[in-house]
This record gives structure tokens, C-alpha cells and sequence, in this order.
């Protein structure tokens, strides 16, 4: 029985060594997309990286969260 529980422990970190990784990817793409959305958004309305303040930035966050469920609530 010991050897039973031995190769369901080591199938059971694999599992959670391959969910760990899973892990990592999810939140690599999330961020790798935050990233290009945020480019974008400076990018379309013409801000300068070097003079936007983080209550600037927080501001249009949440001017986009608006129009956004705005749009949604719309449809």
C-alpha cells in the first residue's frame, strides 16, 4: 500500500507542478495584453508616456471602464 501512495503523491505534484505552470502562462498572457491594450489606448489618443501621472492614468482607466459598460449595458 505504501508504494501506492508513493506513486499517487508523485503523480499528484506533477499535476500541481504542470498547474503552477499553467499558472505562470495565464498570468504572462494577462499582462502581455494589459500591456498592448494600454499601448494602444496611448497610442489612439495621442498621450505622452513622459507627462502622464498615475491619477492621470487612473483617470482614463476609469473613463474607458465607463464607456465600455456603458456600451455594454446598451447592447
Amino acid at each position: 500500500m505504501i508504494g501506492g501512495i508513493i506513486v499517487t503523491q508523485s503523480n499528484l505534484e506533477k499535476q500541481e507542478a504542470k498547474l503552477k505552470q499553467l499558472n505562470q502562462k495565464i498570468k504572462a498572457e494577462k499582462s502581455k495584453i494589459e500591456q498592448s491594450l494600454g499601448k494602444e489606448i496611448i497610442k489612439s489618443s495621442n498621450l505622452n508616456y513622459a507627462t502622464l501621472t498615475t491619477p492621470q492614468i487612473k483617470m482614463i482607466a476609469k473613463k474607458i471602464a465607463a464607456f465600455l459598460n456603458q456600451d455594454q449595458n446598451n447592447q
